[in-house]
């Protein structure tokens, strides 16, 4: 079973299948904005969709190197980094359909708003610690760095998933909706633990 699994893992459409299912929800938002399936609010719920598929591709970011040891599976790792720079990708156009959608592209007012509201100014500070990491996704840029410092720059991601997460929790608070917050925060509090205790354990 596992011999099986790795060799679809290795296999070369594995790459452009996942590439294709990661763009399935942007496809399905778009189809609903053109064909005016997307609610009430076409906007927010645009923003919000893809600010949630962001945080969605990053909790499986994560993910891989724990699913990577407990399974024995190497080469799932070699998914690792199309899911991180997708995540990024969709939280550019969470932000950009906010600037846009929302701001009307003003850009006075969005650094305003930016400043004015915790919740923006955390989602725009995950953004930021999200872009050297998309700008050094490539073979390249490791070896440009070093191993040794492309590593410790990309951890940086624990810091992205928890600005991230406050995000999404205070934007939620306005409306008193700590559901789903609550779900990628156990989540997240399970990847970043087991990262912490198998460091310990070391």
């Amino acid at each position: 079973m596992r011999a099986r699994l790795t060799r679809t893992l290795l296999h070369p459409l594995t790459k452009p299948a996942l590439f294709l299912l990661c763009l399935l929800p942007l496809a399905g938002l778009v189809v609903g904005a053109a064909t005016g399936q997307l609610g009430a609010n076409p906007a927010e719920k645009l923003i919000r969709e893809l600010g949630e598929w962001s945080l969605r591709l990053l909790c499986l970011t994560l993910a891989i190197t724990p699913l990577r040891e407990l399974t024995g599976l190497a080469a799932l790792a070699r998914l690792r980094r199309m899911l991180g720079v997708f995540s990024f990708a969709y939280a550019s156009l969470h932000l950009l359909a906010y600037g846009w959608l929302d701001m009307g592209l003003a850009l006075a007012d969005i650094a305003a708003d930016i400043l004015k509201r915790p919740f923006i100014l955390m989602g725009f500070t995950a953004w930021l610690l999200m872009l050297p990491l998309a700008a050094t996704s490539f073979n390249r840029a490791i070896k440009a760095l070093g191993a040794k410092r492309w590593q410790w720059l990309h951890k940086a991601v624990y810091a992205v998933a928890a600005v991230a997460l406050m995000h999404f929790i205070w934007m939620r608070a306005g409306k008193n909706n700590f559901a789903e917050p609550a779900v990628y925060g156990v989540i997240l509090a399970t990847l970043l633990g087991w990262r912490v205790y198998r460091r310990a354990t070391r």
